[in-house]
């Protein structure tokens, strides 16, 4: 009796057991869902037209204010004659431009009824100062990536919304196309495919739903050729030129100024000789040469560096390079005296070589032979 009343006191633990791991599951998809109801209402679906041919006409924005503030990224959408916006809960409203910082592909907009006027209302949104005082997200991070990409809702549907965490906290690479902007500073590399056609202005938050970043454009990365999925950190900064003064600009000054914001051009390109590294690559024969090196010029930095003939490039300063185009415009960026580390192929192992550029050769050094 005494057995079979302990077999039955196992068993009924077993059960509990099972069914506490199947309630697990359960309870962080309630928990999710929490979250996703609470963060989707702070979004709106944006439309409007750009004039680009093969865009698209539809983007995201999120709500950073009670009274019908939108921070976005700085895209074609904005500039059309006639922008909409439908609110979660299926209203559709007029919108117009208020500010735009191109150095940090950002813009402002503002909900207004049909006559223009700023709608009376008082929307759940974002708090964008709290956010930007916080620290940055870590590599690793958990988030959850929200937006209107491929057109999915519309009215009161509610957002697209996948899961993904932080792979790297790094430098913009370069990029080419209509989408190329001016900003470079550090961005969330996502290993979540967020950055879709309409996807751009969306948010990324932490699980719990606290703001971490707005999502770019689609951006092709030319070093590599590949898509970049990222998204632009709330406490994003860039350095510009107001006037003959230097200043930092910021996507809370932004905000915090709406109508009364400056923006800042973008920076000017050099002109005349730039540094020189005295690297000597092979011809540009196709259109994605490597970047193999041919030969040095005598006392050069790279050849004080130790660059080899036969050597690949493969990494300046730590930005993957895929082709010879790819070298010289990263390298373009740099002024005399800029010390620049370099990775290159060497047989079968990779070498790290620092290279101090020197001022430019005016008339240019002449070739040497190449080494037999």
């Amino acid at each position: 009796m005494s057995s079979v009343r302990t077999r039955i006191c196992l068993l009924a633990a077993a059960a509990a057991a099972a069914l506490a791991l199947a309630a697990a599951p359960a309870r962080a998809d309630e928990s999710l869902a929490d979250v996703v109801a609470k963060v989707n209402p702070k979004l709106v679906k944006l439309y409007g037209y750009g004039g680009y041919r093969g865009l698209a006409d539809y983007g995201t924005a999120a709500i950073i204010s009670r009274d019908g503030y939108l921070l976005t990224v700085n895209n074609h959408l904005i500039d059309g004659q006639e922008l909409k916006v439908h609110l979660a809960d299926g209203r559709k409203f007029n919108a117009k431009r208020v500010a735009a910082e191109p150095q940090l592909d950002v813009a402002l907009l503002q909900i207004v009824d049909d006559k223009g006027q700023p709608l009376k209302e008082d929307l759940p949104c974002f708090d964008v100062s709290a956010a930007a005082r916080r620290p940055r997200a870590e590599t690793g991070t958990p988030i959850l990536a929200f937006s209107n990409q491929f057109k999915i809702a519309s009215r009161d549907e509610p957002m697209s919304v996948q899961r993904g965490v932080i792979a790297a906290c790094a430098k913009l690479p370069l990029r080419r196309g209509v989408h190329e902007v001016p900003y470079k500073g550090e961005v969330y590399v996502i290993d979540a495919i967020t950055n879709n056609p309409g996807a751009a202005g969306g948010v990324i938050t932490t699980r719990k739903g606290e703001l971490l970043g707005l999502i770019g454009k689609e951006l092709q990365n030319n070093l590599t050729d590949t898509w970049i999925n990222y998204a632009i950190p709330v406490q994003a900064t860039a350095e510009g030129l107001r006037g003959d003064k230097k200043v930092t600009v910021s996507i809370l000054e932004v905000i915090e100024k709406k109508e009364k914001y400056e923006a800042t051009p973008p920076k000017p390109k050099r002109e005349g000789a730039l540094a020189f590294h005295g690297i000597i690559l092979v011809p540009n024969v196709v259109e994605r040469t490597p970047p193999y090196v041919e030969d040095t010029y005598p006392n050069s930095p790279a050849a004080k560096a130790g660059v080899k003939p036969d050597d690949l490039i493969v990494y300046v300063n730590g930005i993957q390079v895929g082709n010879i185009a790819a070298f010289r415009e990263i390298m373009d960026d740099f002024p005399p005296g800029t010390e620049v580390k370099i990775e290159v192929r060497r047989g079968d192992k990779l070498q790290t070589l620092t290279l101090k550029l020197a001022e430019p050769v005016v008339k240019g050094p002449v070739a040497p032979k190449k080494q037999p």
